[in-house]
């Protein structure tokens, strides 16, 4: 019995290693990551998530396609006048359908936390209380989930930073976090290759949160 489950995670190991290290998933990808580094109008933006969208559709089971999608629904929120609560649930499902492939995923929490973050920003009076105590809570399981993901540090630092000026405390927990991410950024930098497509994104952010600090 203990042989036929070793055996059967070791075939499911090799399955989702075979397409994630697929020529032609990685090459569609590459495509599309390409794409949204260009993005200047939601019609684009639309159009790169639609794109990632298609490639989740033709794999079912690989979780980043439907992260960008939801990375780009969140990232479109904070840079385009649209129906913005109506995109950011759009973005909360794509996450979801994310976290059911891939479940304890370090990116996919931080992202999730990232999309409540987004709304709470369009109505902090009323939506802060509850829902800002969610978003730490993901950017904390984010965090000991992989304690070497900048994004999630970053993302904490952010909230941490929006916290002390609600409050008009200090924003050193803020900074101490914001520094953290930067040398987690630099430590990421080193092990991009040609053909990485794992999140990248969020060093403009740390840098922001850092600014804050001089």
């Amino acid at each position: 019995m203990k042989k036929s489950i070793l055996t059967l995670a070791f075939v499911l190991l090799w399955i989702a290693f075979a397409q994630a290290s697929d020529p032609a998933f990685i090459a569609a990808m590459q495509k599309q990551l390409e794409a949204k580094n260009t993005i200047a109008t939601f019609e684009e933006s639309q159009a790169v998530t639609n794109g990632f969208l298609r490639i989740a559709e033709a794999t079912e089971t690989e979780w980043l396609p439907y992260y960008y999608a939801a990375l780009l629904k969140t990232e479109a929120v904070f840079r385009f006048d649209i129906e913005k609560d109506k995109t950011l649930d759009e973005a909360l499902e794509l996450v979801k359908k994310a976290e059911k492939i891939a479940p304890e995923n370090s990116e996919i929490t931080a992202l999730h936390g990232y999309i409540l973050m987004g709304k709470i920003s369009l109505d902090p009076g009323s939506r802060g209380q509850s829902m800002s105590p969610q978003a730490m809570q993901l950017f904390g399981k984010a965090i000991n989930l992989d304690r070497e993901n900048p994004r999630a540090v970053t993302l904490m630092a952010q909230m941490e930073l929006g916290m002390a000026q609600f409050f008009g405390t200090g924003p050193e927990k803020a900074c101490g976090m914001a520094r953290m991410g930067l040398d987690l950024f630099k430590k990421e930098t080193e092990k991009v290759t040609k053909d990485y497509i794992l999140p990248t994104w969020g060093k403009s952010q740390a840098d922001e949160v850092a600014s804050k600090c001089n």
